[in-house]
């Protein structure tokens, strides 16, 4: 069982203790009695020592989560699943319309993009996976073995797909599902009917989405760069508070979004634009305010409090570079002293020079990240890692097998089982959509709350044109429900496929129960043929991806202070940050598992917080000394460097978190002080078992 020096819960994301000093390595840890919550209760009292509470791991998901609905999400599916019902009932052909309204429900779950060009690509792509997959299952329908071999071998396919990418996965997932429901419902005659009619549907789903793109062509990538700089306006805002990783995270995440737009929309045209390259020198400039931000975070827990002209300016540089203005205000800022507050104001200085520059040189602008590669490179690297990756191929082999065994049931054993089972396979064994286990729970949750809306439906409602307001209504709350967790989302689609599937094979109420049925056996199919019988699945790796981490965060210690361009140094932190921010995700899904997995992340979540302040900490030091402060000796840096990569030796040596007692000796005036601190609290977290 994993440990750390505190306690086997995880500290909250974004509020770890910031005092700087090391935890007491020495402290000897309270062992075999369960800790109690100290959170209090809703009520405001604290929770009574024998009351029965359900593991978070099990309820995590259950939590809807705060977002805003999405209006012209919701019209547009509203629209694109209930107009081609209508259009289908007025030529008499119900069937066609509800495979058009199929094709228009995959587009709009595809439909996860900002930028116009992305959502072209999100999907069309998958459409076009979605109509090969169909027409597969379509030709095996009824042909018993020959189904389940081909549908084995899609799934196999789809599983190693998804391991390239976002746009990837969702094809090989559309794969998978419309060869599924191919297999499973009869077709319209011809073969090529099927594929055409949900093509059309999601030519709808593009449709609509496009209808805005004349209005706002680069209006999604300049509302994105507007939202990284109000990000970091709170960042500032949150300097020397407990909210302070809270806020990093989210300028992490924001700024990665950004760069994916920009960058990936300047891949696919063959020069470089005016106003794109505006975006991207607006982008590029916040990456010196983000460097000076750690340096002010602990300018604000020694002095006090930034000047609120600080966050006030660069909020204004948010609305400048929303609405495109360049009309430049003068700056007003109190005197700089310290090398922290040279660093801030510097920054702010040059932001403000780029964002009202009318028009950059779109040949001067430097993308920081580097210009992804051509297509063909990407199409190369892509196939290499499905084709050579053993996660590609153990992925694959997993959903190829649950696939199988429930196509299998489904298709030679003569009970009343449906093509439902391989569908709640193909949901719950998606890798990048969370915890298999946690889904097949939450999947089990949602089903139960979808078919009891849609046992109302079916019967209450008479079949016909009552069908396309209640589509209206049901469709809409797909996309209004889908951010809210996963659960929802499948509460939110159920009764939409019972209709749908209703309109094709016109069962109607007696729909209901067997999907429940199908629903629980293919979850319980995922849980032990996808989960239970493969360890790596439940033996989560978090460690080795931690230890990478740590070692690169090592790397970063001895560029950062040693000598190189500015350039390599800035994108080895914008890759550390990255590579961080896929950790922390990696976490939050294993904190969903159940033990020993979710034990053992809780375990390891304060370390994980402790490299992040340390990379934090190093750019405050590089910060402070390009702007006046004594540099720091060599040697020093090279023993805080060996202490990280020391650490992340032990963490690949060991699945037990071992507090080390770390001395690391130095100028406690010095620059690096603050980097020491921090590094002696990871070891005292956690490091290589001295025996």
């Amino acid at each position: 069982m994993a440990r750390s020096q505190r306690s086997g819960r995880p500290e909250q994301p974004g509020r770890p203790e910031r005092s700087g000093r090391p935890e007491q390595p020495g402290r000897p840890e309270r062992s075999g009695r369960p800790e109690r919550s100290r959170r209090p209760a809703r009520s405001g009292r604290p929770e009574r020592p024998g009351r029965l509470v359900p593991p978070v791991w099990l309820t995590a998901g259950l939590k809807p989560a705060p977002t805003p609905v999405p209006w012209a999400a919701v019209l547009r599916a509203s629209l694109a699943l209930s107009l081609p019902l209508a259009v289908g009932l007025a030529v008499d052909r119900p069937a066609y319309g509800a495979l058009v309204s199929m094709g228009a429900l995959s587009g709009v779950i595809g439909d996860t993009a900002d930028a116009y060009r992305m959502r072209i690509f999100n999907i069309a792509v998958p459409q076009c996976f979605g109509a090969l997959g169909v027409t597969l299952g379509t030709l095996v329908f009824g042909h018993g073995w020959v189904a389940v071999a081909t549908l084995t071998l899609v799934a196999l396919v789809s599983g190693m797909i998804s391991s390239i990418g976002a746009v990837a996965s969702a094809s090989g997932l559309l794969l998978l599902l419309n060869a599924v429901v191919g297999a499973g419902l009869p077709m319209p005659d011809p073969w090529w009917k099927a594929p055409l009619l949900l093509g059309v549907g999601g030519l709808v789903v593009l449709a609509l989405t496009l209808l805005g793109w004349p209005l706002r062509r680069a209006g999604p990538e300049r509302a994105a760069v507007a939202a990284t700089y109000r990000t970091v306006a709170e960042l500032y805002e949150a300097a020397g508070t407990d909210a302070y990783q809270e806020k990093r995270q989210a300028v992490t995440a924001s700024l990665n979004q950004s760069y994916d737009l920009i960058l990936a929309r300047r891949t696919r045209q063959h020069g470089r634009t005016s106003s794109l390259a505006r975006l991207l020198a607006q982008l590029n400039v916040l990456i010196p305010l983000l460097e000076a931000a750690p340096a002010a975070d602990l300018r604000v827990r020694a002095v006090g409090p930034l000047p609120p002209e600080v966050a006030a300016t660069v909020r204004d540089l948010a609305d400048a570079v929303e609405t495109g203005r360049t009309e430049r205000p003068e700056i007003v800022l109190p005197p700089s002293v310290r090398p922290s507050e040279k660093a801030v104001e510097h920054a702010l200085r040059h932001a403000a020079t780029v964002v009202h520059e009318a028009e950059p040189d779109p040949y001067d602008v430097d993308d920081r990240l580097g210009r992804p590669a051509s297509l063909a490179v990407r199409a190369r690297r892509a196939a290499r890692t499905m084709l050579l990756s053993e996660p590609s191929w153990r992925y694959g082999l997993r959903l190829a097998l649950c696939i199988g065994l429930a196509q299998a049931l489904v298709s030679l054993i003569a009970v009343p089982r449906s093509y439902w089972v391989a569908l709640t396979v193909t949901f719950v064994m998606k890798p990048d959509f969370g915890s298999v286990f946690s889904r097949a729970v939450l999947r089990a949750v949602g089903t139960c709350l979808g078919l009891v809306a849609a046992a109302l439906v079916l019967a209450e409602v008479p079949r016909g044109w009552w069908d396309v307001p209640v589509m209206a209504v049901l469709a809409a709350l797909i996309p209004a429900w889908s951010a809210k967790g996963y659960a929802f989302q499948t509460a939110a689609i159920t009764p939409v496929i019972l209709l749908l599937s209703d309109a094709l094979n016109q069962q109607g109420f007696d729909l209901v129960l067997p999907r429940l049925y199908d629903s629980l056996i293919g979850c319980g199919i995922a849980l032990v043929a996808g989960y239970l019988l493969w360890p790596e699945s439940w033996h989560s790796r978090i460690g080795d991806r931690l230890a990478d981490a740590v070692a690169d965060t090592a790397a970063y210690v001895d560029r950062a202070f040693g000598p190189g361009a500015d350039a390599g140094r800035l994108r080895a932190r914008r890759k550390l940050y990255r590579d961080l921010s896929a950790v922390r995700s990696e976490f939050q899904r294993a904190l969903t598992e159940p033990p020993p997995t979710g034990t053992r992340a809780a375990a390891w979540w304060p370390l994980a917080i402790a490299v992040e302040r340390i990379v934090d900490a190093t750019t405050a030091a590089r910060i402070r000394v390009a702007h006046g402060a004594p540099p720091p000796d060599p040697a020093e840096v090279t023993e805080v460097a060996g202490e990280l990569r020391e650490l992340a030796a032990g963490l690949r040596a060991s699945d037990t978190l071992v507090a080390v007692r770390s001395a690391l000796p130095g100028d406690e005036d010095g620059v690096l002080a603050p980097l020491r601190h921090e590094v002696r609290a990871a070891r005292a977290i956690a490091g290589p078992e001295l025996r």
